[in-house]
């Protein structure tokens, strides 16, 4: 089965609520680049990287969706890997759609609700305001810290844990990616772990005085979820064939 690139752009446009969830100005949600018509195949990654674009090409993809798109640094000029991404794209006929806040806030298909239903809980409220939202999640449970990172190391994969939290953790708060700077709120609201892919160094005293486990699994690793579970969507809902393309940062 194929679509018409501009209906699934205006289908994925409704379901992630493009037009209305505020993001960073370079995020740039929505379809990034026009370089086909129509979509039977789709491609998943986490980063539109050039090796997520050769892959995509490699195995007939029309569109690539990603979390991170294109323009992350801003206005520059189209020369070195930046304009060879673009030639790729255009000579196969590839097509790239980002979504990065709105597929980290959507309550079902987003990187927080992903981490949350793989660690076996149900979230009960949001956490980590940005620009007028909650762009994570809060999770009630009653798990001990290494039961807890037990299911962090089988659902998310390896976890660095930082800071002085309680042995026993019944409120968590999960914001997927780069959201380090949300630790020193975690703890004052009341949470006793705060998971997050990645953080600077200040956020580790931060927990240490603070009294909260500061968990680390990744940037990419936290923010898998999204691609992989919207892709799963669009197969089951418009038949589609879709796949994933794993190319860990290792951030």
């Amino acid at each position: 089965m194929s679509l018409p690139l501009s209906e699934l752009t205006r289908h994925l446009d409704t379901l992630l609520r493009v037009a209305e969830i505020p993001d960073e100005l370079n995020a740039i949600n929505g379809l990034q680049l026009e370089a086909s018509t129509e979509i039977s195949t789709l491609a998943c990654a986490v980063d539109a990287s050039e090796a997520a674009i050769d892959e995509a090409t490699r195995r007939g993809a029309q569109l690539l969706l990603v979390h991170h798109g294109l323009f992350w640094a801003g206005n520059r000029p189209v020369v070195g890997p930046h304009a060879r991404k673009l030639k790729k794209c255009f000579a196969a006929g590839l097509s790239i759609y980002s979504a990065h806040a709105p597929l980290d806030v959507h309550p079902e298909l987003g990187n927080n609700a992903g981490i949350v239903r793989a660690l076996g809980l149900a979230p009960d409220g949001g956490f980590g305001r940005y620009q007028g939202m909650d762009i994570g999640l809060a999770a009630s449970c009653d798990l001990s810290f290494a039961e807890l990172l037990e299911r962090l190391r089988g659902s998310v994969g390896e976890v660095r844990a930082f800071g002085a939290g309680p042995e026993r953790i019944r409120r968590l708060a999960v914001v997927s990616g780069g959201a380090g700077g949300y630790a020193a709120k975690a703890a004052r609201a009341g949470f006793d772990a705060f998971l997050t892919g990645e953080a600077a160094h200040y956020t580790a005293i931060d927990a240490e005085e603070l009294g909260i486990h500061l968990l680390l699994a990744g940037h990419y690793r936290t923010e898998t979820f999204g691609v992989k579970a919207l892709g799963e969507r669009l197969a089951s809902e418009l038949g589609l064939t879709t796949f994933f393309i794993e190319h860990d940062t290792g951030l």
